[in-house]
């Protein structure tokens, strides 16, 4: 039983930093004029999106943050997944 919850954990937690990586990706990509048809970019979105969109969906009901000038649901996001891979013994910090 301990090896399936190491195995689990462990592919739990590859999937987390995955995710962080793209979101890293997705940050940098922001930096560039891209044009929205790009192939490359729309997985990117598509992988990092179901788990940006309930945190800004939350934050837009906020009055303070719905007009913040800086997209603070990304970090969020960023910062939880890094705290549930860290709880699951690992990930980047």
């Amino acid at each position: 039983m301990e090896e399936f919850v190491y195995v689990f954990t462990s592919l739990v937690n590859c999937f987390l930093q995955a995710l962080q990586f793209c979101m890293l990706i997705r940050a940098v990509l922001s930096w560039f004029p891209l044009d929205d048809s790009n192939k490359f970019l729309i997985f990117i979105e598509s992988v990092t999106e179901p788990v940006i969109f309930p945190i800004r969906a939350i934050f837009d009901r906020i009055p303070f943050l719905a007009n913040f000038p800086i997209d603070l649901s990304f970090l969020v996001a960023y910062i939880l997944l890094s705290v549930v891979s860290g709880l699951l013994g690992g990930g980047i910090a």
